[in-house]
């Protein structure tokens, strides 16, 4: 399954294709005994969308042929065992991709021109995702980090290692020139290097960016190529190799610092757009704000789901199953923001107890 979601990877799924476009879509289960149903939901849902395809008399036959033979191939590469909130798989001819998310998702089976990208777009919303960069004289190592976990990302270039050996070795003799680790001009250009791969990371997909190493390292870098504000030291070295337990242990109390002070922006934010009356709070008003492209922050609590139907105009609650019944609005909302250019920050549950649990600040 796919391991990293980035914004590249979102906008290249969110492309029509011919169709038909399948999406099947199903909650999964971290632990037992509630993983233990996961195969079963999965194996009933992959059937009934082989039939929806197969009773579909709009499909070509050897596109239908193609299409069903993406599918099963898809849904033999899911993991259950290490499966999270979330499944998602797509098939369409000559393609699949299976993804793995820690958001709840409703479950069903979609078949359009289209894949179906909004749980998948409110989980990369939602994961917090950062970059470590780990640095030491000899190796610059980049880390991909989420609440859970923390991996290595070898990608870009990374990791970047050189000899911190001077070949001029004759001449260190001769003149006593003996530099420390990060003193001589060797390594400060292996530095701007590492950084002229990271600002390339950066672009593709930017995230919080975490810089670790001893502050001596962290002291060079930013005399050479300095990584800007928004970038959090964190004077530990000794990490450019991980492991990654200890990558993120180092960077995990700077994080949550991070986001309580993110947190406290949010909520800033919307306390002054309440003020000046630019503002929109629970699903209902932010729903109308967001279909009218206004919303410039929307803020959502991490595990807010609800189910609401529209009635006269407006969203009221619904339950499961019911006629007209849609459960998984929050998601929507959170993709048609972001598709409007939208700011979209998920806080801690209970942050917005008294706003509905969803709320805008508003561009007008």
């Amino acid at each position: 399954m796919h391991p990293v979601l980035s914004d590249d990877t979102l906008a290249e799924l969110r492309q029509p294709r011919p169709y038909p476009a399948v999406s099947l879509v199903m909650p999964t289960h971290r632990r037992a005994p509630e993983n233990s149903q996961d195969a079963v939901r999965l194996r009933n849902l992959a059937a009934a969308a082989v039939k929806a395809v197969e009773d579909d008399p709009d499909v070509p036959g050897e596109r239908r042929r193609d299409v069903l033979d993406q599918l099963r191939r898809a849904v033999a590469e899911v993991d259950l065992v290490h499966a999270e909130d979330g499944l998602v798989v797509y098939a369409a001819a000559g393609e699949h991709h299976v993804w793995s998310v820690a958001r709840p998702v409703p479950e069903r089976v979609v078949l359009s021109d289209t894949f179906l990208t909004r749980n998948l777009v409110a989980a990369r919303a939602a994961e917090q995702a950062y970059w470590v960069l780990a640095v030491a004289a000899d190796r610059v190592s980049l880390w991909s980090g989420d609440p859970d976990r923390v991996t290595e990302a070898a990608r870009d270039g990374f990791p970047l290692t050189r000899s911190p050996e001077d070949p001029d070795v004759e001449r260190r003799e001769r003149i006593g020139d003996v530099p420390g680790a990060f003193q001589d001009e060797a390594t400060r250009r292996f530095l701007r290097e590492a950084h002229a791969r990271l600002r390339a990371v950066l672009a593709a997909d930017p995230r919080q960016l975490y810089v670790l190493g001893a502050s001596v390292a962290l002291s060079c870098l930013e005399e050479v190529a300095p990584l800007g504000p928004d970038a959090l030291a964190v004077p530990r070295g000794g990490l450019a190799d991980g492991p990654a337990a200890a990558v993120r242990e180092a960077v995990e109390p700077q994080r949550r610092a991070w986001l309580a002070a993110a947190t406290t922006t949010v909520v800033s934010e919307l306390n002054a757009a309440r003020g000046r009356h630019d503002y929109a709070g629970g699903i209902d008003e932010v729903r109308r704000s967001v279909n009218e492209s206004r919303v410039r922050l929307l803020a959502v609590e991490e595990n807010f789901r609800t189910v609401v139907r529209e009635r006269g105009g407006h969203l009221e609650p619904a339950d499961t199953g019911e006629a007209g019944a849609r459960d998984d609005m929050v998601d929507e909302l959170v993709e048609h923001a972001l598709e409007a250019g939208a700011e979209v920050a998920f806080v801690p549950d209970g942050t917005l107890a008294d706003r509905g649990r969803i709320a805008a600040a508003l561009r007008y």
